[in-house]
């Protein structure tokens, strides 16, 4: 096979070692060419095969690109990056923004010129940036104007110098800012950059239960795989469709859902900036969605909404992030006449590797592996677990957890399985049911959340001595943040006003949905005789006594 482009190989050289990389199946049956541009596959082919005027993305303020639009902002974009900005094969690309046309064209513009694309959550903030600056050594920022300060405040706490180029607006429409700029006279067609279908072009940031990111490597055919496996064998999309949904396309929820599935198929996405339950109610009709992705914290809000909202334009909804519980799914399909497609997915794996077909979903099940991959539940020995027997979930397939320059590869990929962190039960009938995650993840609302991250977080407010932090079943949320604070001497108002003065403390410090929604103050901590926290013992007082917002006790 031939050599890769990258000229900067640090991704290259920071890939675990073979023995530690899960075992890859099925990649044959997909029949991918050696040398591969996702870009090209993805938005150029649509147009050359004469699909141009085919609509890709609309968004609000009458926004509306076509692929012929789209590839040529591509190729626009991808002349500024190589001949204004210096960026070569290889190098990362740090990208942060709402979900919106623009992050979308840099996106696909990064891999073209055989980048790789690092998306950021809105949300993060600089401590949390300067992380993912500092794991992937990333030089080159573009950033939202509207998000500069959190981003500035990071690139100056970086290990690295690291250019910040930011836009205003959509680009394209006239304005742009320092983009808009740089793109201003820069016309003609740009070459794909020789890529491999093996070569890297995505680092997805997860959390880790210590707070300390992981960056987890995928290829240029990783973001063919998932459309050819989950979105073609299961989703059956389209290319009349209409894509919709909340999450970011800094998640890989997202970005399969609300980009790659689309573009594969030549279908249309809708894209939101904002994109909470009414929002998303309101564009669906008015954009006439036919699949909405979003995580099951949302369609419960959505239910009452239905009353009052036209959703009959709706065909297929994706929920994923989060487990859905069956109360949701029997009032969301009572409300719209239409079952949530469960799945689960991963950062390590890409996207949604469990699922199944409309026809197929039994309610409360996850569903079966997706064609090419494979499921298991495993006892604790490694063994394969006795059927209706809780164990852990491990799956592998066309993808598989890549971590960058990452020890806890290890403990991620066991005999070639990678094991995802939850646990489930297999049926008689091959049906895996959802049991709990067996970390310290605390899932809220579809976002991953760091128990210890927040514990951290806590403990540099000077009124706190210890803390434990912990997921609390909440009927809205699926679970809520909760912890359990010991107050330091001189520090006695156990009251609501410390509480908030808590809350805000860590909202300055992590992305505002981390914050912990109930606060609990005891005098003590449960612990080992070796003084380590034991956070079951806190998970199973959360799970006897269940918290509400703003709870205090």
């Amino acid at each position: 096979m031939p050599s890769s482009c990258h000229v900067d190989t640090f991704v290259l050289d920071n890939l675990p070692p073979t023995h530690q990389q899960p075992d890859f199946i099925n990649l044959d049956r997909l029949g991918y060419p050696e040398m591969l541009n996702a870009t090209v596959e993805l938005v150029d082919r649509h147009v050359a095969e004469g699909r141009g005027d085919r609509m890709a993305l609309k968004a609000p303020g009458g926004i509306a690109w076509t692929y012929a639009d789209l590839s040529a902002m591509i190729d626009r974009m991808a002349r500024v990056l190589t001949e204004k900005l210096g960026m070569v094969p290889g190098n990362r690309v740090l990208l942060r923004s709402a979900n919106n046309p623009t992050k979308v064209a840099l996106y696909m513009a990064i891999i073209k010129a055989g980048g790789i694309v690092v998306a950021t959550m809105p949300l993060l903030r600089a401590g949390e940036i300067v992380k993912a600056l500092d794991k992937a050594e990333i030089g080159l920022a573009f950033c939202d104007a509207k998000l500069i300060t959190e981003m500035q405040r990071a690139a100056d706490m970086a290990q690295k110098p690291c250019r910040i180029v930011t836009w205003e607006g959509t680009v394209g429409d006239g304005s742009g800012g320092e983009l808009g700029a740089m793109l201003h006279g820069v016309t003609g067609p740009f070459q794909a950059a020789p890529t491999r279908a093996d070569d890297p072009c995505l680092l997805g940031f997860t959390s880790g239960t210590t707070g300390m990111p992981k960056a987890t490597i995928h290829y240029q055919r990783d973001l063919l795989v998932i459309c050819d496996g989950y979105a073609k064998e299961i989703l059956r999309a389209e290319p009349s469709d209409v894509f919709i949904g909340s999450p970011p396309l800094a998640f890989t929820f997202g970005l399969g859902g609300l980009v790659l599935f689309p573009f594969r198929v030549g279908a249309s996405a809708v894209l939101l900036e904002k994109a909470g339950p009414p929002d998303l109610a309101a564009a669906i009709p008015e954009y006439g969605a036919t699949i909405t992705f979003t995580a099951p914290t949302a369609y419960r809000a959505m239910i009452p909404l239905a009353a009052t909202h036209d959703f009959s334009s709706l065909r297929k909804c994706v929920s994923a992030g989060e487990t859905c519980p069956r109360p949701t799914f029997d009032a969301w399909k009572a409300a719209t006449g239409l079952p949530l497609m469960d799945g689960i997915g991963a950062t390590e794996m890409l996207h949604i590797f469990i699922a199944a077909r409309e026809e197929d979903i039994r309610p409360g099940a996850t569903g079966k592996p997706v064609p090419g991959y494979e499921a298991m539940v495993l006892d604790a020995d490694g063994n394969p677990a006795p059927t209706g027997t809780p164990g852990r979930l491990a799956v592998k397939g066309p993808i598989g957890c890549r971590y960058l320059a990452d020890e806890r590869q290890a403990k991620y990929v066991e005999n070639g399985w990678n094991i995802t962190g939850d646990t489930y039960i297999q049926d008689a009938d091959g049906y895996f049911w959802f049991q709990a995650r067996n970390d310290d993840m605390i899932v809220s609302s579809g976002y991953n959340i760091a128990g210890p991250e927040v514990e951290a977080a806590l403990l540099a407010h000077p009124a706190v001595a210890e803390t434990g932090v912990v997921g609390a079943p909440d009927a809205e949320r699926g679970m809520i943040v909760k912890a359990y604070v010991v107050l330091r001497d001189g520090f006695t108002a156990a009251d609501a006003a410390m509480v908030k003065t808590l809350q805000d403390h860590v909202k300055a410090e992590l992305a505002p949905y981390k914050y912990p929604r109930a606060v609990a103050f005891v005098d003590a901590l449960p612990k080992t005789e070796s003084g380590k926290l034991q956070r079951f013992a806190l998970r199973q007082r959360a799970a006897a006594e269940p918290a509400t917002e703003g709870e205090l006790s």
